[in-house]
C-alpha cells in the first residue's frame, strides 16, 4: 500500500516575501490577514448587504482594527476570525457584524 503524505505543513505559516503582516501568509479572514489600511474596504463589503450601514461600518472597522481580520462574506463565517467573533458589547452581544 502506498504511504499517504502528511499534510501538517499546510497549517504552519509560510514566509512570504514583501508581506505586510509580519512575513507570514494567513488565509483570507484569519487573524492578521488584513492590514489596518484595508479595513475600510473589507468592511464596505462585509456591510454591503445590511440596511443598517452606519452602525455596521462603525463596529466592523473597530473590530477589524483590533483583530486585523474581517470574516469572508456579508454575514456569518465568524469562526474564521476568533478575535472578531469573541469581541462583545457591554450587554454581552457580539460587537462585530
Amino acid at each position: 500500500m502506498p504511504e499517504i503524505a502528511q499534510l501538517d505543513s499546510i497549517y504552519m505559516p509560510a514566509e512570504v516575501s514583501g508581506s505586510t503582516n509580519g512575513g507570514f501568509y494567513r488565509p483570507a479572514g484569519a487573524e492578521g490577514s488584513v492590514s489596518i489600511e484595508e479595513c475600510p474596504q473589507k468592511c464596505d463589503y462585509r456591510c454591503s448587504a445590511t440596511k443598517r450601514q452606519e452602525p455596521c461600518l462603525k463596529y466592523c472597522n473597530i473590530c477589524c482594527q483590533k483583530c486585523l481580520c474581517v470574516p469572508s462574506g456579508t454575514s456569518g463565517n465568524k469562526e474564521e476570525c476568533p478575535c472578531y467573533n469573541n469581541l462583545k458589547s457591554s450587554q454581552g452581544n457580539s460587537k462585530c457584524p
